[in-house]
């Protein structure tokens, strides 16, 4: 019982920092042993103390321009006064430099789904960035390190080379699109340095010190140690260490095998007393969740002889890892590869060949390029066609939705270890599962402006799941309107309105048309020529996508709603003056959309009381005149910006609606911007 305790203890003391009530899951052991209550409340303590006596060395110094020299490793440079994350384009390769530039607290993610730099960096202990304005290479990157890469990338294609880095040294920063693929496969887990390359190196060490008699498992270790410390800390490297050292340990002592749930609990313990904020790590997330039911289903499954046996082994373990890293990873990553099964049985077999060549590969170098490229590029060429896969879509999971996915599992664990009837778990797992199907009761419409830089994206979502996406960011701006719209659950759209044809504007919604299932396009006059307008009316006519053209006098009615546009009146001669312009009016509030069109244009529109305009031509001060404001009353501004040489969003603009009493919010300061509809 003591390993549970050290490991939930240790568990509630990296959770005391984000709420104080993470002491009240102390309580549910008073009825335990005297032993077993003070090994939980040690490392709860041990923890929390960790916590509390970090110092933030940088916040004195935020917002300000430094200097610094420093060895720069994997993107960090670590000083005396602590760890920094150099932000550079490119990207800096390792060495030691002189860096110029101005510290800043890390960001949070701009848009649902998007890359949440300070929940990343939190995870590595790191509360600060360097923004390098200037750099200057001093000496290339010393040590044992630069060696072993050359010898690991000599003879190798760049493809081959990023992947054995990866898979080897845990350099994973050139891995690009391959990464992309390795996650539609279900698979990357695999690129992750843990208990596959842990175990590989522990039996070559093993057996290379075999005449050490039982010393060798000692000594074993110390060169564990030693790898763990070239490549670093990484999460999941970290927990196979730790319960690798205690195999060792173990076998020195000749205390036979060792457990896996202890051994996993005691390694979670022992992890977050070090290093408490691995607990922010998605790695170290999945790191022990896999692991966790890897140890609950592996005492359950069946013990079958031969090939069979090794089939259903794998198979069933593959399973167990997915049944309790899935809603974590439909969080995470919006996706479910369905071929991950299959994936994992295909591929980590390669991959148990392929870690050892690589080792190999660091002491022998070119004299192992041809087997290593060849077993490389299988792997690539499987990994490839494994990610051309079905996925399984899914939004952003609520804690409630957490908490009801492993109240269904808890009951079918239950009656997979006998103490609870298959009828009944079925029963209880199923009422967990019907739960989280019901509708919320008070789900309605709502405004998101999304953050795409400079450029414009909203989507509206109303009440019975119909989606309307308003325009998509530049092309360049596509990952980011992707990843919002997964992480909000939008599997289709029944509308998708191009307000004109500036790149600025539609950039991104051929390539969003291509992905996403949409009803209909609403487009304004053809514009022939014009090449952002015939990508994407070429975009829908390839995806059969239903074509409107609308103007003023237009009216859409969809379920809860109606569309009613204003603008083009079909005189006009400029891309600005012939942008769609609609109010949107719904049970609760209305909201004016009125693209990039100009002031002469706004002259022309029948005013009416809006609860929410969406600014025009992102703050330009030709824009969002007096007489819209005077005409339409807006309460609530939502401007669509980024970083731009154009001063937008202009001083006029934003003196107009504050003189107004409008309420303003702007993407570049805030990211994305949620407006409910009631």
């Amino acid at each position: 019982m003591i390993p549970y305790a050290l490991g939930l203890g240790a568990l509630l003391g990296a959770l005391s920092s984000l709420t104080p009530w993470a002491f009240v899951g102390m309580l549910a052991g008073l009825g335990l042993p005297q032993a077993v209550r003070w090994a939980g409340l040690l490392a709860y303590a041990l923890v929390a103390l960790h916590l509390a006596l970090i110092h933030d060395p940088w916040g004195p110094q935020i917002g300000r321009w430094v200097q610094l020299q420093g060895e720069v490793r994997q993107g960090f440079v670590q000083i005396p006064e602590g760890t920094l994350y150099v932000r550079h384009f490119p990207q800096t390769p390792d060495g030691y430099y002189a860096l110029e530039g101005r510290l800043r607290r890390p960001k949070g993610a701009r848009n649902p789904g998007g890359f949440d730099e300070a929940t990343w960096l939190k995870g590595l202990g790191i509360t600060a960035v360097l923004e390098v304005h200037h750099l200057s290479l001093l000496h290339p990157q010393g040590g044992v390190r630069p060696w072993l890469e050359a010898q690991l990338m000599a003879g190798l294609s760049p493809a081959a080379s990023a992947l054995n880095r990866a898979i080897t040294l845990g350099e994973g920063r050139e891995l690009g699109e391959t990464y992309t693929e390795f996650q539609r496969a279900g698979l990357a887990h695999a690129l992750a340095l843990s208990g596959l390359n842990v175990g590989i190196l522990v039996g070559f060490f093993v057996l290379l010190l075999y005449k050490l008699g039982r010393w060798r498992y000692l000594a074993a270790l110390g060169l564990l140690l030693l790898y763990l410390l070239l490549v670093g800390p990484q999460p999941s490297l970290v927990r196979a260490v730790i319960m690798a050292a205690f195999v060792l340990v173990g076998l020195f002592l000749g205390k036979g095998k060792v457990e896996l749930l202890p051994a996993l609990l005691l390694a979670l313990a022992l992890h977050l007393i070090i290093w408490p904020h691995a607990l922010y790590s998605l790695s170290f997330q999945l790191s022990y969740l896999a692991v966790l039911g890897l140890a609950v289903v592996w005492p359950r499954l069946p013990q079958l002889p031969g090939w069979k046996g090794w089939l259903w082994a794998s198979l069933g373990l593959t399973l167990a890892a997915q049944v309790f890293l899935l809603p974590l990873l439909l969080h995470s990553f919006h996706a479910l590869p369905l071929l991950s099964p299959l994936s994992n049985l295909l591929v980590l077999p390669l991959l148990n060949l392929l870690v050892p060549l690589g080792f190999l590969k660091l002491l022998l170098g070119g004299v192992l390029a041809w087997p290593v490229e060849w077993l490389s590029q299988a792997v690539l060429k499987l990994v490839g066609w494994l990610a051309q896969g079905p996925q399984l879509y899914w939004g952003e999971i609520s804690p409630v939705g957490f908490i009801l996915y492993f109240l269904a599992l808890g009951p079918l664990l239950l009656a997979l270890y006998g103490r609870l009837g298959w009828s009944r778990a079925m029963v209880l797992s199923a009422t967990a599962v019907l739960a989280s199907l019901l509708p919320l009761p008070f789900q309605r419409g709502e405004i998101w402006q999304l953050d795409v830089g400079q450029g414009d994206a909203s989507l509206i979502r109303l009440p019975g799941g119909v989606e309307i996406l308003v325009d998509g960011g530049r092309d360049w701006a596509y990952p980011r309107l992707e990843g919002a719209l997964r992480a909000l659950g939008v599997d289709d759209l029944d509308l998708v309105i191009a307000t004109h044809a500036d790149a600025d504007h539609i950039g991104a919604l051929p390539q969003l048309i291509r992905n996403f299932p949409v009803q209909a396009l609403v487009t304004g006059p053809r514009r022939p020529g014009d090449p952002n307008d015939d990508d994407l009316r070429q975009a829908a006519q390839d995806r059969h996508v239903k074509v409107i053209q609308a103007g003023f006098g237009s009216l859409l009615a969809i379920p809860g709603a109606r569309l009613r546009f204003l603008n083009p009146y079909g005189d006009e001669a400029s891309d600005n003056e012939l942008s769609l312009v609609f109010v949107l009016e719904t049970a609760g509030r209305k909201a004016l959309f009125t693209g990039d069109a100009p002031l002469s244009s706004e002259e022309r529109w029948a005013g009416e009381a809006v609860s929410i305009l969406k600014v025009g031509h992102h703050g330009s001060a030709s824009s969002t005149g007096q007489k819209l404001l005077q005409r339409f009353h807006p309460q609530i501004a939502l401007i669509g910006v980024g970083s731009n040489t154009y001063g937008h969003p202009t001083a006029q603009v934003l003196e107009r609606l504050d003189a107004w009493g409008v309420e303003i919010h702007r993407t570049d300061v805030e990211g994305a911007i949620r407006v409910g509809l009631w």
